[in-house]
């Protein structure tokens, strides 16, 4: 299992990274320098990339050996997966060598003899590159790998940039990577690096538009304990905001935006559930809620855009849309600028720090709870506090008090429903589907009254601005409180069915 961080650097920062008092500071001896030539090999109709796989020949110093690296797993940079390596003669692997070295009964012993795979092998690119290699002993014992690579992807006459630095953990605990690398950003602008080189010379090959990544099912077993089951959720989160990064950086569609929002907002419920057992430093909820407030403007301007050309009959005029799509795309961009920033990319190097230093609570007893205890406790917490909210919601009569109240109760609907989610594989399937259903229909409804509060806030920015606009927002506003009328009508229906729903029994 090879445990790497992978870290972009420009060239221009080279000559400084060689020459960071760190690399003296926890080098064990001069670092030593190699020409590196890969050809990777798939079947024409990719058969490796779909099982999400990399086959490649490596020339090393006369010397070639091929690798096969499966199963990875992406989180804050960090990149665990399964690699098993051999010596090769020519340039051509040798399945059947790595079947038994992979074990001939296993997942990829049995893929790498079947279908004869070998005959339809062929080169699809090649990567070329100058790597500069140190052997690192760090503050609390790790040994770490560290190399600097520099050349390019290539295929036929196109070709990729490489300028990266790679951490591979030898001995000891990944937290410690995590820690070299926040140290080594202070002085280097450094961002996360997401994808691998292999991956890399598949977008080459077969160029994509970016894609919009929703969360994907986890699956959590009962033999797991708190400490697992945070790893679990955390990476889970992680996936679906870093999923969406070229999304929001590179395309144009808004739901990008909207879903990474959703997982940074999964990411901070899940660091609140756990902050009992596993506290979270206040600096990096202060760069949570940073970047929240960065995607949220660009989410609730796209969002009024489009309610704006929705308005029906009402209306709208021409220059009142136009302001509001400027806008848009303005914060739009502001986005897109975030998502390069050293800054984004120091909270992602912070949240694996936090995630993965988790020393001084290996003893502790809460630790090591069984995850289903622990789910089973906070379901119930968060759902009494979403009842609490709901008959407090009963009680009032003015309108603002009202508005205040619909909105807490919002949030702890979203939290439960996260919650629900988080654990779902935890639960009996039909009755927790049900469950999550009656949770999702209270909570659509309360997102879309917050919409609509959130495009009149709006609409009163652009006419205090921009009064020659007052008239137009006025006819849209109108609109606005009528389906906000027709929206509180069926929220009631909404709540009480949430009321009624019993949380279903652990299976």
């Amino acid at each position: 299992m090879e445990t790497e961080l992978k870290l972009l650097l420009e060239p221009v920062g080279v000559a400084l990274f060689r020459r960071h008092p760190l690399l003296r500071r926890y080098a064990l001896a001069k670092p030593t320098t190699q020409q590196l030539t890969s050809t990777y090999f798939d079947t024409p109709d990719g058969y490796f990339r779909r099982h999400g796989a990399g086959l490649r020949v490596r020339s090393v110093n006369r010397q070639r050996i091929q690798t096969l690296k499966a199963d990875a797993q992406v989180a804050a940079g960090l990149h665990q997966r399964e690699e098993w390596e051999s010596s090769v003669n020519g340039g051509f692997p040798d399945l059947t060598a790595l079947a038994e070295l992979v074990g001939r009964h296993s997942k990829w012993g049995r893929r790498l003899l079947g279908s004869d795979l070998s005959s339809q092998l062929v080169p699809i690119f090649i990567t070329k590159f100058r790597r500069t290699l140190w052997q690192l002993r760090l503050a609390h014992g790790e040994e770490v790998e560290l190399v600097l690579d520099q050349g390019a992807v290539i295929h036929a006459a196109t070709s990729l940039p490489i300028s990266e630095i790679e951490l591979e953990l030898k001995s000891g605990a990944a937290a410690g990577l995590f820690e070299f690398a926040l140290e080594l950003q202070q002085t280097l602008p450094l961002r996360v690096g997401n994808i691998s080189k292999a991956e890399r010379g598949y977008a080459l090959l077969m160029p994509q538009a970016p894609t919009v990544a929703t969360a994907e099912h986890l699956m959590l077993t009962s033999d797991l304990n708190v400490e697992q089951g945070l790893q679990a959720i955390v990476g889970n989160c992680l996936a679906q905001i870093q999923g969406n990064e070229d999304g929001v950086k590179l395309g144009s569609d808004p739901e990008s935006v909207h879903q990474m929002r959703v997982g940074l907002r999964r990411l901070r419920c899940a660091i609140g559930l756990f902050t009992q057992i596993v506290p979270c430093p206040a600096g990096l909820l202060a760069e949570l809620k940073w970047l929240l407030g960065v995607l949220g403007a660009a989410r609730d301007w796209e969002v009024f855009s489009g309610t704006l050309s929705d308005s029906g009959p009402v209306p709208v005029q021409e220059a009142l849309m136009q302001t509001a799509q400027t806008l848009a795309q303005r914060h739009r961009h502001q986005a897109e600028l975030a998502l390069s920033s050293v800054r984004y990319a120091a909270f992602l190097l912070a949240i694996g720090s936090w995630l993965h230093n988790a020393q001084a609570l290996q003893g502790e007893r809460t630790w090591v709870l069984p995850l289903t205890d622990f789910a089973a406790n906070t379901l119930q917490q968060c759902r009494k506090k979403m009842q609490k909210r709901i008959k407090r919601l009963r009680r009032l009569r003015s309108q603002d008090d009202l508005s205040r109240a619909r909105h807490r109760v919002r949030i702890a609907a979203k939290k439960l429903r996260y919650a629900s989610e988080f654990f779902q594989s935890l639960y009996r399937p039909r009755p927790m589907h049900a469950y999550l259903k009656a949770l999702s229909g209270l909570q659509d409804r309360l997102g879309r009254l917050n919409d609509i509060a959130v495009a009149g806030r709006l609409l009163q920015q652009l006419a205090h601005g921009h009064p020659e606009l007052a008239f137009s927002a006025g006819l849209t506003q109108g609109y606005l409180d009528a389906r906000t009328e027709r929206q509180i009508r069926i929220l009631g229906r909404h709540g009480r069915r949430c009321m009624r729903v019993k949380i279903p029994v652990l299976q």
